[in-house]
């Protein structure tokens, strides 16, 4: 099988010091085993096939993980596909909260990787609730009409990130808390940036 080509964007994150920076490394090893392309999007080493995102590597304060993107329609014989958060529809994710833990399924991941590129390669998608589901707060539409530019920006943000927005907004109970809230991520939104990018 032949090797993915090093991405030099990945090599300079890996070389920083974080707190998952040796799992990091060992998800790496795995992952350029497969014949993908190495890329780094949104501050992450992404994998891809044929320019199709299949999993990403990404850490948070108590664990690191394998996020693949069509994760719902991978096969989970082993129990381990988490989904973050319940408005998550199709990414799934593997935790990990030490290098052992990697090391001990090594040959399981690389199972559940050859999984997703084979959904990859057979078209298979996921359907998606629409992001109309999700309705817009009357503050953020206020603040479109007073800035369009905001408007501008949070339409060139990916539905996922559109809809994390959408519900961190609506969720307070007062409008003033929404406003704030708003408020405090308009030059986030401006920068094309996710509310946890």
């Amino acid at each position: 099988m032949a090797k993915t080509e090093l991405n030099p964007k990945v090599d300079a994150f890996l070389s920083k010091p974080s707190t998952w920076q040796t799992e990091f490394k060992a998800l790496r090893e795995i992952a350029i085993t497969f014949e993908l392309e190495e890329e780094f999007k949104w501050g992450k080493p992404c994998y891809a096939l044929d320019g199709k995102n299949i999993f990403l590597i990404h850490g948070f304060k108590n664990y690191c993980a394998l996020l693949f993107m069509k994760g719902a329609l991978l096969r989970d014989p082993d129990n381990i596909l988490v989904q973050q958060t319940e408005n998550v529809q199709a990414a799934r994710q593997i935790r990990f909260t030490n290098l052992q833990e990697i090391l001990d399924q090594k040959e399981i991941l690389k199972t559940y990787i050859q999984n997703a590129m084979e959904v990859e390669k057979a078209g298979l998608e996921m359907e998606l609730k629409p992001r109309e589901e999700t309705p817009i707060p009357e503050e953020l539409l206020l603040k479109f009409e007073e800035l369009p530019a905001l408007q501008t920006a949070f339409e060139a943000l990916t539905p996922g990130r559109q809809k994390a927005y959408l519900l961190y907004f609506a969720a307070p109970k007062q409008s003033k808390t929404r406003v704030s809230r708003i408020e405090k991520y308009e030059a986030t939104i401006l920068d094309g940036l996710g509310l946890n990018d």
